[in-house]
């Protein structure tokens, strides 16, 4: 796809973008490996206060910006704020925490003795260049959660961004090179696809991270599995959320709806499939179905707008057809799809939907709807309900709704997710690590697990 500002909710392409020629790209690549080698020895105390500079900046920019990224990718307005907040907040946090995250270790004194050192540390040195391959949901914070703690750890950033927010892309360099970072600490490519193969066999880049779907992490783990470079990859989720007899009924139900509305349904994290004790499931349904249909549907723009247009026309499509084939398969339609389709508004709008009677057989079953698309599961008990939730080839997180201890227990025991949320939506915290299992990807970000991901772990040892 073109490298353009398309504003979703009208169509209209506001600016396009040459991708940088090889000539280009080698310039860059030659400052970033130059970069390091003198970065990487800075202080955590500069390296902090470089950062803390920076996310003054955005907060000074955090209007400008979030109206970018509602323009480039339809977001609602008031979630942009919020974006920007959270990314200048993640920032000072890891000014604040990563010297005591990256400090030294010291084994056991009896384990030092027994291997014959009078002294043993171990110690966490960055690698280098890391190549980020970004998506377009979340075009600030998927960049930012990857860049403070990198930057932080010493290493340089080349970021890859979706094609589709190049201004967002042009913007967090700008705001790097503004806060005061050295000429090639942070560099966006404005590159396209068939580009990113070279950079990632380049020897100067020493590891890669990406966010985004199973055929792009597939190309980018193939490749760094070929030139033994490390990688981290978050490939998407279908997430459950499982409700409980147990459950404050009202409460659960509302939160699901942000859960799965968030964003317009495009975030990895949202709850996507409802699967619901059959004790409860009529009366969660009804105060849910009532609650997608309240959503208000329009111009991202607008401070009252919940749900904004998909970001492409191409997304819209997709998702219409994972609706129709689960019609078509006997599902029922509780609200939205078939009975709404789409919203008498220019752009790629969907109105939410709730769809109830999946059968394993519909690929909205096993695939990921990124939109305001939910679906609903009756489950007999709590057998049934970890079966289906586990029923996924994804594995990002999970979210319990229960009062009952041994429920908790259990779910956490049992369910495949890289978090366990109960009673509360998924959302992403600078301080707890997030990251995906089976399909959904491998390795973390954010914490300390986070910013150790890109760091070479060295043993030291002294002898006497």
């Amino acid at each position: 796809m073109p490298i353009a500002t398309v504003n979703p909710a009208n169509g209209e392409t506001l600016k396009t973008y040459e991708a940088m020629g090889e000539e280009e790209i080698e310039r860059r690549l030659q400052l970033a490996e130059a970069t390091f080698r003198t970065y990487r020895t800075t202080s955590f105390v500069d390296r902090s206060r470089l950062l803390l500079q920076a996310a003054n900046h955005l907060d000074d920019d955090a209007e400008d910006v979030a109206r970018v990224m509602t323009t480039e990718m339809g977001k609602p307005i008031t979630q942009a704020r919020a974006e920007t907040a959270k990314c200048a907040k993640a920032m000072r946090w890891y000014a604040e925490h990563a010297e005591e995250l990256l400090a030294d270790e010291e084994p056991a004194d009896s384990d030092v003795k027994d291997s014959g050192a009078s002294r043993v540390r171990v110690r966490y040195r960055p690698l280098g260049p890391i190549l980020a391959v970004m998506p377009w949901n979340f075009p600030l914070w998927q960049v930012i959660r990857f860049a403070a703690p990198a930057l932080m750890a010493g290493n340089v950033g080349l970021l890859k961004h979706a094609s589709n927010v190049p201004r967002t892309a042009l913007y967090i360099e700008d705001l790097f090179h503004r806060a005061g970072y050295p000429e090639g600490c942070f560099q966006t490519l404005l590159i396209d696809v068939g580009q990113v193969d070279g950079i990632l066999r380049d020897d100067r880049v020493k590891a890669a991270t990406l966010t985004g779907s199973e055929p792009a992490g597939r190309a980018v783990a193939s490749t760094c599995g070929d030139m033994v470079k490390k990688t981290v990859l978050e490939l998407g989720g279908s997430d459950p959320y499982v409700v409980m007899p147990s459950a404050d009924l009202d409460r659960a139900a509302r939160i699901a709806v942000t859960a799965r509305a968030q964003n317009t349904g495009q975030s990895c994290i949202a709850a996507k499939r409802f699967i619901v004790h059959t004790d409860v499931y009529d009366a969660f349904a009804d105060r849910f179905v009532e609650g997608m249909k309240a959503l208000v549907v329009g111009d991202p723009m607008r401070e009252e707008t919940e749900v904004g247009p998909l970001s492409s026309e191409q997304a819209r499509t997709g998702l219409e057809e994972l609706v129709d084939d689960a019609t078509r398969s006997g599902a029922t339609v509780l609200c939205g799809g078939h009975q709404v389709r789409r919203p008498e508004l220019p752009g790629w709008y969907y109105p939410p939907t709730v769809l109830a009677g999946i059968t394993r057989e519909m690929r909205i079953h096993r695939e990921e709807a990124f939109g305001p698309v939910a679906t609903l599961y009756r489950a007999a008990d709590l057998d049934e309900a970890v079966l289906i939730a586990n029923d996924s080839p994804f594995g990002l997180s999970s979210n319990v709704w229960t009062r009952d201890e041994a429920d908790v227990d259990r779910f956490v025991r049992d369910l495949e997710a890289g978090s366990v949320y109960v009673n509360g939506m998924t959302a992403s915290h600078p301080a707890f690590p997030f990251g995906g299992v089976k399909r959904s990807g491998f390795g973390r970000e954010l914490s300390g697990h986070g910013i150790r991901e890109f760091c070479n772990i060295t043993t030291v040892w002294q002898g006497a």
